[in-house]
């Protein structure tokens, strides 16, 4: 009876808590949406339109927002983060709903961006000291889940609200709020994680891992060498995914398709493909077979996904029908969702989400630069270019990935911490157990 309840708890906090990732996607891709029509309603330059890009959730505004959050929830706690982040991201959102000029727009997305920075390292920190041991995967699995679920909802709904304009672009930033609003009243009844608690309680940070937050990340080197793995598969791939997130409609546009109804279909059969991949790939076989393959061949079909865009436009709808599927597929089952997974479990717990903080905060910044020049570079350069670009990152975070990939498939956050660190405190004995 109390296994039962206690599963039962764990997939509520895990749902609720997974919901970052759906408000983080959904608040891109209600940007992505309504860009060109907030350009053509206030005539906006290509580069106003990349500053309004690169200071939102996508970019700058995300990595402010970690940069803070992820120390703060090392010092204060998991649920610290997660109670109050989204009456800050409800803040945002309508700003950006009720905006009527460029600075206004501006403020809203920043604002949101920070909230949603903040948001997600605690998210999938808390989520993966949570679980199961033999399933981890498959509850870190659920925020990728979310994360998939908010793009395919946004696209349906600017496709069928493309009628209304600019309109229809501000009411899915209020069904946002709605969405924010509801999962803040579910998750005050969330208990703090347990494995922090424990490491809070009996102050185990300078006999088993070194001072809480940034300063304890820095001082080993085996974190530092686990940050350059997981940057390289997260930053390059979020390079692209960044710039394929906000700015697809303009790719499409630049591929021939021109009609903003077809461009949002086309969005949904990605991420119709992605919550697919994510539900019957990820979930399903992440706890149960080769990480590294899997991972493998989901960075593969992200590279041949936009060779086929790049190489074959001449083919038309075909081409861009073949690069949804296998662009969709990928997403479920490559870079962020193993990233995810490995980054909670790759640090030890006082500097576990100041390690994601950190580099949600680098990987976006970056995603922030090119997102500034992505529209005049896709404008001036054409698509053939700037698809080369985005195939070598994509090519990079294979390679990495592949070759430096974990082995920690179904061990416990405690003995993944002894093989990696010589040492951890016991939960019920002061004196450090070594490994």
């Amino acid at each position: 009876m109390k296994l039962g309840a206690r599963s039962t708890t764990g997939w509520r906090a895990t749902i609720s808590v997974a919901m970052s990732n759906y408000i983080e996607a959904g608040s891109i891709i209600a940007i992505a949406t309504s860009l060109t029509f907030w350009q053509h309603a206030y005539g906006l330059s290509n580069l106003a339109v990349g500053l309004l890009a690169a200071f939102s959730a996508n970019a700058f505004g995300a990595a402010i927002g970690a940069g803070l959050g992820g120390p703060l929830c090392d010092r204060f706690g998991r649920k610290a983060i997660y109670t109050y982040d989204l009456l800050v991201y409800m803040a945002g959102v309508l700003i950006a709903a009720c905006a009527v000029n460029f600075g206004m727009l501006l403020a809203g997305f920043l604002i949101t961006g920070i909230a949603v920075g903040a948001g997600v390292p605690a998210s999938w920190t808390y989520i993966a000291e949570q679980a199961p041991n033999a399933a981890r995967a498959r509850h870190v699995g659920t925020a990728q889940l979310a994360w998939s679920i908010g793009p395919l909802i946004g696209f349906a709904l600017a496709a069928g609200l493309a009628p209304l304009g600019l309109l229809g672009s501000r009411l899915i930033f209020l069904h946002l709020f709605v969405v924010a609003a509801v999962v803040w009243w579910v998750r005050q009844g969330l208990a703090e994680s347990q494995i922090w608690t424990e490491d809070a309680e009996r102050g185990s940070q300078p006999s088993s891992a070194g001072d809480r937050g940034l300063r304890g990340l820095f001082s080993r080197r085996v974190n530092i060498t686990a940050l350059l793995m997981l940057m390289g598969v997260y930053g390059f791939w979020n390079t692209v995914a960044g710039q394929a997130g906000i700015f697809m409609p303009r790719v499409y546009d630049s591929a021939g398709v021109h009609s903003a109804v077809q461009q949002d279909l086309l969005q949904v059969l990605v991420w119709g493909c992605t919550v697919l991949a994510t539900y019957f790939g990820f979930m399903a076989f992440a706890d149960r077979i080769s990480q590294r393959m899997l991972y493998l061949v989901g960075a593969a079909l992200g590279v041949l996904a936009w060779c086929v865009l790049v190489f074959f436009t001449s083919a038309g709808m075909l081409t861009l029908l073949t690069f949804a599927v296998l662009w969709g597929i990928s997403s479920g089952i490559g870079a962020q969702a193993f990233y995810s997974l490995w980054t909670s479990e790759l640090f030890a717990t006082p500097y576990r989400a100041s390690a994601q903080g950190f580099m949600f905060f680098v990987v976006r910044t970056a995603t922030g630069l090119l997102s500034y020049f992505f529209p005049t570079l896709l404008a001036a350069t054409g698509l053939t270019w700037v698809g080369l670009l985005l195939i070598a990152l994509l090519a990079l975070a294979l390679i990495i990935g592949t070759v430096w990939a974990p082995s920690t498939r179904n061990k416990t956050l405690r003995e993944i911490e002894v093989e990696r660190y010589g040492q951890v405190t016991d939960p019920g004995d002061p004196v450090a157990v070594r490994g």
